[in-house]
């Protein structure tokens, strides 16, 4: 075999290498086999004389070569006809030896293949103008997955290019024009980035063949910085531009923008400047933003009435604002004050919104002392409908057997107003919690505040002064009689003198200045003695006696008398109730409940006395004698009555009047200390889940305090 047909084979491999690595194998297209006859015959597959041709279903390569008379008749003659199908050439891969490609004649393949892997094998197989070998047929291994090509950096480099173009104003197909200002810039840019801008030009509308598009109530300088932010991504914010970018990003819906602007309105946040930006969130639809805002203003309202935007709000902005449940006062009298400094700032002009604005102060709420002053005041003196406001609240005083019929809005308090839910230790999963978490019905929220100093079962809790005072108890040993005061304000700790007896599972609660120790357990026997502490004298003294023994007693305060419901006596739980009349040192059996219940939650709510869930069965037999059951006693009628069921069965729960709603707190249902609370509205007569505490518990004392 010549050196010039040796070269010509190797070309012819390369070709056919560089094909198959570049193409999936396929069959020849008949319609352009005359223009690919460099690797495509027309012949069929030879697979005769023990000799393996190339076949394109279970070969690399799929293709037959031409004849290999020489390289020049290679070159020269055209494309086949060939006489016959025998005189067709045939390409053969050695799948055994691999040694090589060869190009052979039909006739004589068995002849010729030994010859030819011999001269294969003896020569180098080299191109003319390389020096690399092709030794084997691991040089022609296919291909086992596609290779993509990704470029580094490729958006931000051709959005660099688009940006030099913007700066030297080429390329550019269309202009936008706010106030003077001629801003020459890419549709293809800015729909890419503006949503607006995408529906402008990829529309059938006017503007979407115009070349120029004018921008109304845009300001100029926020466009330029806008466009600009369609090619770099970047965009400066600052005090003096933000509300001007705000207003624009909405217009363009540059959502990033938007979300970007509002963030750094919310960190700039500020009594002076909370009800502009309120109000401008409002305006551009920024619901996050006006969230925010306002919730922060909600938050220190004290603050933002001593400002001056404040003062220059629209009246029905102010309407807007004394409307809401969620400030942060202490008391409605606040609320009247501002409303009041807001009108003398303009009194000529304000004056004819007194009475509209007047109807969203809670005046029955408000001191009687403080309602004859107001009727007195020469601002509500002469205005008929101001005067009607404030005899309705004045009724509400006089004429408190009616306050069920005189419900209103005006006589709900606003949530701050009402004070701060606490529960204090009880029983959980490790027998025994010593943490406090506080509840706010601003908030809707649980968090620990406090733990006692040690642990205590069975305790209970009145508040005195604002202070928590926890009362007995048991720590797992021993039955106490320690008292220990916790001051919310300062977070600080104080030990009370002791009681005269030691007792768990009492009852405690304020009547009239002193605290009363009820009942309870002094760990050999169930009491039926009674405790008072006086804060003057910082003692404590007996006081009558009750009929009955009573230990995980309920007590509550209602028309100046305390109340004992329920307990255990040692033999079974109890349905009778007795009331304790400080005046005559005397109490008084009252009608029993319909249920008997031991560990019951007792509270009271406009002129009923409530009493709710608890158990009325033995120690050993917990479980299936939970009570849900809510019962409301009304001492006019001397009756109790059955009220709606709260969701589940709550045993040692901890119950309380927030508001003008009842939360029943924690407690056990037989298997699990509960975290879950709900509360009660005697007006809808329905229960409603609110906030979880942070720790389940049962047996939690629960009380309000204002702070």
């Amino acid at each position: 075999m010549s050196g010039s047909r040796k070269e010509f084979d190797v070309k012819q491999i390369l070709k056919i290498r560089w094909r198959w690595f570049g193409h999936q194998a396929s069959a020849p297209n008949p319609a352009i086999e005359s223009h690919q006859g460099d690797f495509w015959s027309r012949g069929p597959n030879v697979t005769t004389g023990g000799t393996k041709f190339l076949d394109a279903g279970n070969l690399p390569l799929a293709a037959v070569g031409y004849r290999r008379s020489s390289q020049q008749d290679f070159q020269n003659s055209p494309p086949w006809p060939m006489a016959s199908t025998s005189e067709i050439p045939a390409f053969e891969f050695s799948a055994e030896d691999c040694g090589g490609a060869r190009w052979l004649d039909r006739q004589e393949t068995d002849d010729r293949a030994s010859e030819e892997e011999n001269e294969s094998d003896s020569s180098s197989c080299r191109t003319s103008n390389s020096s690399h070998t092709l030794s084997s047929c691991q040089t022609m291994e296919p291909c086992t997955s596609d290779e993509f090509f990704q470029a580094l950096n490729h958006a931000e480099q051709t959005f660099k290019k688009m940006e030099n173009y913007l700066r030297h104003k080429q390329l550019c197909d269309v202009v936008l024009v706010a106030g003077d200002r001629r801003i020459p810039a890419h549709r293809l840019v800015l729909s890419s980035v503006s949503d607006y801008f995408a529906a402008m030009f990829t529309n059938d509308v006017r503007e979407a063949r115009q070349e120029e598009i004018k921008m109304e109530g845009v300001e100029p300088n926020a466009l330029w910085a806008l466009v600009q932010y369609a090619y770099t991504g970047r965009l400066e914010l600052k005090e003096d531009n933000i509300e001007c970018l705000l207003s624009t990003a909405c217009l363009l819906q540059l959502s990033q923008v938007v979300e970007a602007c509002c963030k750094f309105l919310m960190k700039q946040l500020h009594p002076s400047n909370c009800l502009g930006i309120r109000s401008f969130a409002d305006a551009q639809g920024c619901t996050d933003l006006h969230k925010v805002a306002h919730n922060y203003t909600m938050e220190n309202f004290m603050e933002v009435i001593r400002n001056q935007e404040f003062l220059l709000l629209p009246a029905t902005e102010i309407a807007k604002l004394l409307a809401s449940d969620d400030m942060n006062i202490p008391n409605e009298e606040t609320i009247l004050n501002a409303l009041l400094t807001w009108v003398r700032h303009d009194l000529d002009q304000r004056r004819k919104d007194l009475s509209k604005l007047l109807a969203y102060i809670r005046l029955p709420l408000l001191a009687p002392q403080f309602l004859a002053d107001m009727e007195n005041n020469a601002l509500f003196r002469d205005d008929i409908e101001c005067q009607k406001l404030i005899m309705e609240a004045m009724k509400y005083h006089l004429l408190p057997e009616r306050r069920p019929m005189l419900q209103s809005p005006r006589t709900k308090p606003r949530k701050s107003t009402v004070g701060v839910l606490f529960a204090v230790g009880g029983m959980d999963a490790t027998k025994g919690a010593t943490s406090i978490e506080k509840y706010e019905l601003r908030t809707n929220m649980w968090t620990p505040v406090a733990n006692m100093n040690g642990r205590r079962l069975q305790f209970g809790v009145a508040v005195l002064d604002d202070k928590l005072y926890v009362v007995g108890g048991r720590d797992g040993l021993k039955t106490l009689n320690t008292v220990e005061c916790y001051n919310p304000r300062t977070k600080t700790w104080s030990v009370m003198p002791p009681m005269s007896t030691h007792r768990h599972g009492l009852g405690v609660a304020v009547l009239e200045g002193p605290m009363y120790a009820v009942g309870g357990h002094d760990g050999w026997s169930y009491l039926n003695t009674v405790e008072r502490w006086d804060p003057q004298a910082r003692q404590w003294n007996f006081v009558a006696s009750m009929s009955t023994p009573r230990s995980t007693v309920g007590v509550a305060i209602l028309n100046g008398k305390l109340y004992a419901v329920g307990g255990r006596d040692g033999s079974s739980c109890l349905k009778s109730v007795e009331c304790f009349d400080p005046h005559t040192n005397k109490w008084t059996l009252c009608a029993q409940m319909s249920k008997r219940r031991g560990g019951v939650g007792v509270t009271t709510w406009n002129g009923f006395l409530y009493a709710i869930g608890g158990h009325d069965a033995p120690a050993s037999n917990l479980t299936s004698r939970l009570s849900d059951c809510v019962e409301r006693y009304d001492p006019k009628t001397d009756v109790w009555t059955a009220v709606a069921s709260m969701s589940i069965s709550r045993d040692a729960v901890g119950v309380c009047l927030l508001g003008d709603k009842l939360y029943a707190v924690g407690g056990y249902d037989g298997q699990t200390y509960l975290n879950t609370v709900e509360s009660y509205d005697p007006q809808t007569n329905e229960w409603t889940q609110v906030a979880p505490l942070c720790l389940g518990r049962a047996g939690a004392c629960v009380v309000t305090v204002k702070l």
